[in-house]
């Protein structure tokens, strides 16, 4: 089945679709951000919108929405610590603008570690707590409670990514979490439907492959390149 043909097989409810042709490849991470900014006109009036990008791969797509809103931006950094039953029920530890959130399965390890776990977790923290600096730099955060976020990633394959962002996002009490990609695999959109408010999405292709193959250039930005980013954009709307 093509992309093109998709559009008369599945449209996932309250999801707005505009695929490109069968074969077509993003030039980049900034050209599919511009493409996927095109679709958010009905929100250029809205108050109290923050676009939250999921890092690292969706920054620079978060950066052309964040700028065609007007609205601030920042980041979301996830660090994986434990699948205990496999892929689909990993446990993380995320930032989320700036704040910790722990999934509830895990409890903060003590001040002074004692077990091995206790000294896994704490490393992956402190390894989360300087990624965030460096991204960040001096970077207040945003206050995300009765917000409308717009999460925003490079693709999605599993859905892994985003369904863990998602749940972070939730304990921060924002009014509306649409999550907004410029590509997805379909298998993987009842699944984002079902956590998110809407999801905004430019193409569902199938077969789907990985995220990458749909980007002539898929680089990445490093923590670095991420925080320039971020100050290319003033924090507060």
């Amino acid at each position: 089945m093509t992309a093109n043909q998709l559009t008369d097989k599945f449209t996932p409810p309250n999801t707005r679709i505009g695929l490109p042709a069968p074969d077509a490849k993003f030039r980049d991470l900034g050209t599919a951000g511009k493409s996927l900014a095109a679709q958010v006109d009905n929100y250029l009036d809205s108050d109290g919108t923050v676009v939250v990008a999921i890092a690292r791969g969706g920054v620079p797509v978060a950066l052309e929405v964040a700028n065609r809103l007007g609205a601030p931006l920042d980041i979301i950094l996830i660090r994986r610590l434990l699948a205990p039953r496999g892929p689909g029920s990993q446990i993380c530890a995320f930032s989320v603008c700036g704040t910790l959130v722990i999934d509830q399965k895990l409890e903060l390890p003590p001040a002074v570690p004692k077990t091995p776990l206790d000294y896994f977790v704490t490393d992956a923290l402190e390894e989360l707590a300087r990624r965030e600096q460096m991204c960040r730099g001096g970077r207040p955060a945003l206050e995300l409670a009765s917000k409308k976020v717009f999460l925003i990633d490079n693709g999605i394959h599993t859905g892994a990514t985003v369904l863990a962002a998602i749940r972070a996002l939730r304990t921060m009490k924002p009014s509306r979490v649409v999550v907004a990609v410029p590509v997805a695999a379909l298998s993987s959109a009842a699944a984002v439907q079902a956590a998110a408010d809407e999801v905004v999405c430019l193409a569902w292709p199938e077969p789907f492959g990985h995220v990458g193959l749909w980007y002539a250039n898929f680089n990445v930005p490093n923590e670095e390149q991420i925080r320039q980013m971020l100050d290319q954009v003033p924090p507060r709307a």
